[in-house]
């Protein structure tokens, strides 16, 4: 396990030297998107249009944070991991389309997910779940939102972050999960029970 400091927008060979377990903190920035985002994204591209943002140069972040206004800007209250098994349909043609590499969530993603990443040069990072004011406190600056008619979770926040994390490598670029190897483990203690069990 190795800790590693990146700066955004990390490059191909920063992401494909991560590995499966190691700790990353991110400085740069952050753009948040849930399914409605990823959705909207997909359907502009695919219609010509061009999206506000370019995902390349920073990380994905499944987050819905929670806002206030103050003034003409934004303060962000919380900004904790949204599941990302929600975008699970969605996320293996978002990373081809739009040059995500670093993808920031709760609960990893699954084996289509895995093998854009291998293909395109990308990982997915495991923030902690009920660390929403961590997370927050980890932002400097909200630097701007896109496709506020979404709603507040939904919408493209634009976050300067500074040291975020401590994000754990869930899967890495190689192929390697670790949500799949705990789930592995799981299967076979389960087996051993029941059989110890007799059931």
């Amino acid at each position: 396990m190795t800790e590693r400091h990146l700066d955004l927008p990390a490059s191909e060979s920063d992401v494909r030297g991560l590995r499966a377990g190691d700790i990353v903190y991110l400085t740069g920035t952050l753009y948040t998107a849930r399914d409605e985002a990823h959705m909207r994204a997909l359907e502009w591209i695919k219609e010509g249009k061009a999206i506000p943002v370019d995902f390349g140069r920073g990380a994905l972040y499944h987050c819905g944070p929670i806002m206030k206004k103050e003034g003409e800007g934004w303060k962000i209250v919380a900004a904790g991991p949204t599941t990302s098994s929600r975008m699970n349909g969605l996320e293996a043609e978002f990373i081809e389309k739009t040059g995500a590499r670093l993808v920031i969530g709760k609960g990893g993603m699954n084996k289509a997910v895995g093998e854009a990443m291998r293909k395109f040069g990308a990982a997915y990072l495991a923030f902690t779940g009920g660390a929403a004011v961590l997370a927050a406190q980890r932002v400097r600056k909200v630097a701007g939102v896109h496709w506020l008619d979404l709603g507040m979770p939904e919408a493209v926040w634009v976050l300067e972050a500074e040291d975020f994390g401590p994000l754990t490598v869930g899967m890495d670029a190689e192929g390697k999960s670790l949500f799949e190897e705990v789930a592995k483990r799981i299967d076979k203690n389960a087996a051993e029970a029941k059989k110890r069990l007799g059931i």
